[in-house]
């Protein structure tokens, strides 16, 4: 037996204001959206809830059956229409709300004070921060998205280990708003211990706000700086202290232009990969269309002269009328992984 839930669909009449009213305030306009929007996401939440608990039992029976290759639950994802990724995902929201509920934190009932995206961020929240917003949601109040945001910022910024004693005292005191303080804590967690300690040290001696600011902002161009530079083909096998060049890039207050000279690496070597598969793909195309054709298609054979041009270890290619009509010349060739000397190539002609 299913029992009915607790909100019914069908009793929904949502009085939408008209989008042509013009004595509407644009504020009173967006209120009555967002209030319209938050209930549509109840049900929402209390609908995905219930897939993944469905979803869970069709999973679990299985493997009571002794069935491990997954076949019926496979099955059943096919007929319905959902994909692997977003069964789980939804088997992990029914599985985080019962662990609110079995863990006494959250009232059942209470559950329909969440917005769905509200209700997600608090599962996967800080204990503590989950206690708070439960409590909050069992007296009968509305959880927004930007409530848990909120309530999780001062929380990290008033107890993350990666900041200075400087910084949390000032954010318990108020002194700090933890709006600053805690995208500074996130982009902390990305660096190095090294890296953490030069911040920290920059925040020790000036713990004001727009220092926060200033090494958030530089936190992040570390950050963006590491996660390009990992990806470079042309510093793997290499032996580089990327913290201490990094460090020295710092001391010239050059980061972007680091950041940025990473990045525009990595669009080449990208660029390169693409390249090369089109430029292999094109000769082989070239080559067979050439085979097939003969004297009897002077045309054709005229079009795939050209395309040769493009398919031979030289290639030429106009850079077009912006670049004053210069043509640029590439040379290819392929080596063996354990070469090293790049190939020698006239930069004359």
């Amino acid at each position: 037996m299913i029992s009915q839930p607790s909100l019914d669909p069908s009793s929904i009449n949502f009085d939408l204001p008209d989008p042509e009213q013009d004595d509407l305030s644009n504020i009173d306009f967006i209120e009555r959206l967002e209030n319209a929007w938050s209930i549509c996401e109840q049900f929402d939440l209390q609908t995905e809830i219930w897939r993944g608990r469905i979803l869970r039992v069709v999973r679990d029976r299985e493997k009571r059956g002794g069935n491990g290759r997954g076949k019926g639950f496979l099955q059943w994802l096919r007929e319905m229409e959902i994909s692997k990724s977003k069964a789980y995902s939804l088997i992990q929201l029914a599985d985080s709300s019962d662990n609110l509920v079995e863990d006494g934190i959250l009232e059942e009932s209470s559950v329909n004070n969440f917005s769905k995206r509200a209700f997600i961020e608090t599962a996967q929240a800080e204990p503590e921060i989950q206690h708070m917003i439960s409590e909050a949601a069992n007296e009968g109040k509305d959880i927004t998205r930007r409530q848990v945001k909120s309530l999780t910022d001062e929380f990290m910024a008033a107890t993350s280990s990666l900041l200075p004693d400087e910084i949390r005292e000032k954010t318990q005191s108020n002194l700090l708003p933890a709006k600053f303080v805690a995208p500074l804590v996130r982009e902390l967690s990305k660096l190095s211990p090294i890296q953490q300690e030069e911040i920290c040290e920059t925040l020790r001696e000036n713990p004001e706000i727009d220092s926060v600011k200033d090494m958030t902002n530089t936190a992040k161009w570390i950050g963006k700086s590491v996660d390009a530079s990992l990806a470079l083909r042309a510093f793997q096998n290499k032996n580089l202290n990327l913290d201490k060049a990094t460090q020295e890039a710092l001391r010239l207050d050059s980061l972007g232009l680091l950041s940025d000279a990473f990045g525009q690496a990595k669009t080449i070597e990208n660029s390169i990969l693409k390249f090369h598969s089109a430029w292999k793909r094109l000769e082989g195309l070239q080559e067979r269309l050439w085979l097939e054709s003969g004297s009897s298609t002077p045309y054709l054979r005229e079009l795939l002269d050209i395309l040769q041009t493009l398919t031979g270890s030289t290639i030429r290619v106009s850079l077009g009328e912006l670049s004053g009509g210069k043509k640029l010349r590439l040379q290819l060739v392929e080596e063996d992984s354990q070469r090293l000397d790049p190939p020698s190539i006239d930069l004359n002609n």
